[in-house]
């Protein structure tokens, strides 16, 4: 019994908590193009889009500009809660140390020697690094003086070598006379193998010697010399900005303590003929930058030189995330540094967007025009018009109050349901639905093979072909009024509609502002709003009687969606006539175009966005006399009273 408790295990299931799931999907394209497309038809071209969405992100994932922020705050940290003065401060406590103790051994000494040494110690220069320099030959009486001094010559010897050479620091604890000769060796090696190189012979085998002997000190482990000179450079250009971030006094007193590293002036000698070397062979690193450091904490010369090699790394990583230089390319990102200064969550984000914007090119969402600009691809907008087209059938579907009215016959087309029998219905039997219905009756009992009630009939549409004509009005009051981009998203949704399901219709986008043409989807999306006075209405109905009598088998619908009214027409010249108010030369060309339609027999609807009462006026005049209809949609409703509009005219 106890072993079967110990075998029964309760498992429980929820959504996942801390974070991104890491089982969901990275990201979605759709959405992705939603974004670009609004941006787009917002006046963006299809490369700021795509920028605009890395710079944001997308779902719950950090963009660019997240991620960049967080580097400049870990910059501004690094530089607010530290010092650079750390080597300089421990120098002086171990030097008032050695004097101290120094003086302290005197005092108990009564001789003429013992009140000379206690005058050389009062003499010595009032700088850290001229006293250093001047006790390089005192010979101490303090045994504790002594070794507070040799630690200062230690010291410096350590931090000059940490600032080149990563975990010299360490390394060289407690050196002696032999260790600090073979360091010395290794710079006289390191600086002949890069004259050599500068002078551009073959070093294979001299680099080969050379990490043979000396490659304990390289944990980088460099294949050849240029990695070799690219790991040093990076440390050097790191160590001379950390000396140009200090006062000018600080640095005369580093570059005087340097000469007592170890005890021996050949170090700093041998330190200062490889930076120059370095500089040479690598004048693109930063060489003149400086940090502003401000904080409490202080750092000797070697975590100092890290923290500006830091700030470097920051200021590359802040560069990349930018995008902002010419072929910029998320791939640019260097993962590996983003881990290390933000953390894995950071890099994650960086990967997807860099899977995200990898997948967009993969998928020929964009494509080149003539003239290299990047354009959105007929893929790309037939996604964009999907999903656009989604969102307007699910606002009719919301509408409360209304039914769908399909009207059924013979000559109708199959629309994917079906529906049981009535009396009068001469539509073909739905046979898969029908004996399902019939088995289902069966299983419940009842014999008969066959009933009425089991029927169900195939629906159908009437379908007539429709040349359909869309006119949108893009004067400047459009884009001022924020109805710019509702009007592409309607224009966005009819076409993806009319392309996808009723590919017999033809649709015609036609824009009117101070002149009016006859524009691709494409080119509409993209359409920029500039500001021109003039609505060209009449423009627009010539263009559109242009376009459906090309087609007189198709049944005419004309769409107008504008805000104001018409300033504007088209004279016998070709030029257009502007003034405001409209004049009555304007309104009457207009209602002339609106007749030569209305010849046509075509079908009208006047959308008219705003609450300009001469407009209202204006409009119900002409669907009175056109027979057509107004209808006045806010923003949001918009796109699914146009595509409703047209659904209710093809259908009778």
């Amino acid at each position: 019994m106890a072993d079967r408790r110990r075998r029964t295990r309760r498992w429980a299931y929820g959504p996942f908590v801390g974070g991104p799931d890491p089982l969901a999907p990275p990201f979605d394209i759709r959405s992705a193009m939603d974004e670009i497309g609004r941006e787009v038809m917002e006046g963006s071209s299809p490369r700021q889009a795509l920028q605009e969405l890395m710079r944001r992100g997308l779902d719950d994932r950090r963009g660019l500009d997240d991620l960049t922020r967080r580097v400049w705050e870990r910059r501004r940290d690094l530089q607010r809660d530290n010092r650079i003065d750390g080597t300089l401060r421990e120098v002086r406590e171990l030097l008032a140390r050695a004097l101290e103790a120094e003086r302290d051994s005197l005092g108990h000494e009564d001789s003429d020697d013992a009140r000379f040494r206690e005058m050389q110690l009062d003499a010595l220069p009032t700088d850290t690094g001229g006293a250093v320099r001047e006790l390089g030959s005192y010979d101490w009486r303090s045994a504790d003086a002594r070794e507070a001094y040799q630690e200062i010559r230690d010291l410096l010897g350590r931090e000059l070598l940490d600032q080149r050479f990563q975990g010299m620091k360490q390394a060289m604890e407690n050196a002696g006379p032999s260790d600090v000769e073979a360091i010395r060796e290794m710079l006289d090696d390191l600086n002949d193998l890069l004259e050599q190189h500068a002078r551009g012979e073959d070093t294979t085998d001299r680099f080969a010697e050379f990490m043979r002997r000396h490659g304990d000190h390289f944990p980088e482990n460099p294949q050849n010399t240029e990695e070799l000179v690219d790991a040093l450079a990076a440390r050097s250009a790191a160590a001379q900005r950390m000396m140009n971030s200090m006062s000018a006094e600080q640095r005369a007193e580093l570059a005087e303590l340097a000469q007592q590293a170890f005890g021996d002036p050949r170090l700093a000698e041998s330190l200062s003929r490889l930076d120059a070397q370095l500089q040479g062979l690598r004048p693109g690193e930063d060489w003149s930058g400086e940090g502003d450091f401000r904080g409490d904490n202080p750092m000797g010369m070697g975590e100092a030189t890290r923290a500006l090699e830091e700030l470097g790394r920051l200021d590359a990583l802040a560069e990349q995330l930018s995008q902002s230089y010419p072929g910029a390319r998320m791939e640019d990102v260097d993962l590996d540094t983003l881990t290390e200064m933000l953390g894995p969550e950071a890099a994650a984000d960086a990967r997807t967007l860099a899977e995200l914007e990898r997948e967009l090119q993969r998928q020929d969402l964009f494509r080149r025009a003539p003239d290299g600009t990047l354009l959105l691809s007929p893929k790309a907008l037939r996604t964009l018009g999907q999903s656009v087209l989604r969102d307007v059938a699910d606002r009719i579907a919301g509408r409360q109050g209304q039914r769908e009215t399909r009207r059924a016959g013979a000559a109708g087309e199959a629309t994917g349901a079906t529906r049981p029998w009535a009396f009068g219905d001469t539509e073909s039997w739905s046979v898969p639905r029908t004996l399902l219905n019939a088995q289902l009756r069966r299983a419940g009992g009842d014999d008969r093979r066959l009933d009425v009630a089991d029927v169900e009939i195939v629906e159908t549409e009437q379908r007539t072909r429709a040349a359909v004509t869309l006119l949108v009005d893009t004067s400047w009051s459009m884009v001022a009024e924020g109805r710019w981009v509702p009007m592409k998203r309607t224009a966005l949704a009819l076409h993806q509609l009319i392309s996808t399901r009723f590919r017999g219709d033809d649709l015609s986008l036609i824009t009117f502002g101070r002149h009016a043409q006859t524009v691709e989807l494409g080119e509409l999306i993209g359409l920029e709003g500039t500001y021109m006075q003039g609505t060209n209405l009449h423009h627009a109905l010539l263009l559109a009687r242009e376009r459906l009598a090309r087609q007189p088998d198709a049944t005419p619908v004309v769409l107008v969606v504008t805000d104001g009214e018409p300033t504007a027409h088209l004279e016998r010249d070709g030029e257009a006539y502007f003034d405001y108010p409209p004049s009555p030369h304007t309104l009457r060309a207009t209602v002339d175009g609106l007749d030569r339609l209305i010849g046509m027999d075509a079908r009208f609807t006047f959308f008219v966005l705003g609450d300009d009462p001469g407009l209202a006026a204006f409009t119900d005049r002409l669907a009175r006399r056109a027979g057509g209809r107004v209808v006045h949609p806010d923003l949001d409703g918009l796109g699914a009273e146009v595509v409703a509009d047209y659904l209710r005219r093809r259908r009778g």
